[in-house]
């Protein structure tokens, strides 16, 4: 009873306080007004709807009791080995004829979605592993895009020489980020990270003689395969099948790193970091790896991203694409691979799918993001944290 008197009473609040403008429509031209009160009922029935499931949700998670000894669905999922590789040959299979029976504008789009994959694996580097919560990791993104535009500006550099210069130079500003920030913990890295991206973006954006400027850099290159690429068709078609070749690397790497020496520290030090000191683990060089990495998988997807586009300008690197980025790692699980790549796949390609509410795509993506963290806050699929057991 005390539930669903909150419920009403928050309904009849926001009825209230969206009245000026759900309900008055000033017709300025006509000097009318009209008056739409369908919109005052419909807002009051959907908030009483939600705030009554929220609650119910809320007091339903407040009694489920601790399952502490079981294990859950994803961790028998990736102990289920068996099932591993006929798995990854179907999709693998299914992406290899995935142009053929498609569109471009579909091919582009799912470019698109692995470019954010290997971005959102290269941020759980920093974010999910080492627990340094980065907010500027877009800058690293924008010096892959523009040393490819830059290079073949000036000195007519290709599309297979930039890959790998767009990764050291991404990494060599991850460590040049990294040195300043090695002493700072929590909302303070953050803090820094954003005024680096940030500071990166107005560089850009104010340094005309170097960077264009807002007008950007036109005319870029998209590679070509042995004379392959005639028409922007097969270069979508190219860059789709380079993407995912970049993804099962990146994926690879990723999980080589995540068990190796250099993967443990990390997560040594994002448990805790007084006591990864103590244990012997050299703090300032986990970070400075931590950052190098991550910033070269951004390096090299800048890049990329400069190839298919054609055209960059600072614009498209605000602190949006970092917090997207950002959202994706969260989403999907910190630390977990499979839940990035899923995390990836559900803000990129939901939003095409869903036009239709292109404007209330902000508000959709708020309340997701907002749901997820009361009621799952480890992510879609958490990371499965590895035990030992002794027998004598």
């Amino acid at each position: 009873m005390k539930d669903l008197k909150q419920s009403i009473f928050l309904s009849i609040w926001f009825i209230l306080l969206t009245f000026p403008i759900m309900v008055i429509r000033v017709n300025t031209v006509e000097k009318t007004v009209h008056w739409r009160w369908a919109n005052m009922v419909y807002v009051g029935a959907g908030v009483f709807i939600l705030s009554y499931l929220w609650r119910y949700m809320m007091d339903r998670k407040e009694k489920k009791p601790e399952d502490s000894g079981k294990v859950t669905w994803n961790q028998k999922l990736i102990a289920e080995k068996k099932y591993l590789i006929p798995f990854c040959g179907t999709v693998l299979l299914l992406a290899a004829i995935f142009p053929l029976v498609v569109s471009d504008y579909r091919v582009n789009v799912m470019t698109n979605a692995m470019i954010y994959v290997v971005l959102g694996l290269g941020l759980n580097i920093v974010v999910g592993l080492a627990g340094l919560l980065d907010l500027g990791y877009v800058a690293f993104y924008a010096v892959g895009a523009y040393t490819y535009a830059l290079l073949n500006y000036h000195y007519g550099v290709g599309f297979w020489i930039a890959l790998p210069l767009g990764a050291v130079v991404g990494a060599v500003f991850g460590i040049l980020l990294g040195i300043p920030v090695l002493r700072l913990r929590g909302d303070y890295l953050a803090i820094v990270t954003l005024g680096f991206g940030e500071i990166v973006r107005l560089i850009l954006e104010n340094w005309n003689k170097f960077s264009f400027g807002p007008s950007g850099i036109a005319n870029i290159p998209m590679p070509s395969f042995f004379g392959l690429v005639s028409n922007r068709s097969q270069g979508l078609v190219l860059m789709y099948y380079l993407m995912i070749a970049l993804a099962i690397f990146t994926i690879f790497v990723v999980e080589r790193l995540q068990n190796s020496r250099l993967g443990r520290s990390w997560l040594a030090l994002r448990e805790d970091e007084i006591a990864c000191q103590a244990m012997g683990i050299d703090k300032m060089k986990t970070k400075l790896a931590a950052f190098a990495l991550g910033a070269t998988w951004a390096g090299m997807m800048g890049v990329i991203f400069a190839a298919k586009t054609r055209f960059i300008n600072p614009a498209s690197f605000t602190f949006l694409e970092s917090a997207i980025i950002l959202s994706i790692v969260v989403l999907g699980g910190m630390g977990s691979i499979l839940g990035v790549i899923l995390g990836a796949f559900i803000l990129i390609l939901l939003p095409e799918e869903l036009r239709a509410f292109s404007q209330y795509r902000m508000l959709i993506f708020g309340a997701a993001m907002v749901l997820m963290m009361v009621f799952r806050p480890q992510g879609i699929i958490s990371n499965v944290r590895r035990t030992y057991e002794y027998h004598e």
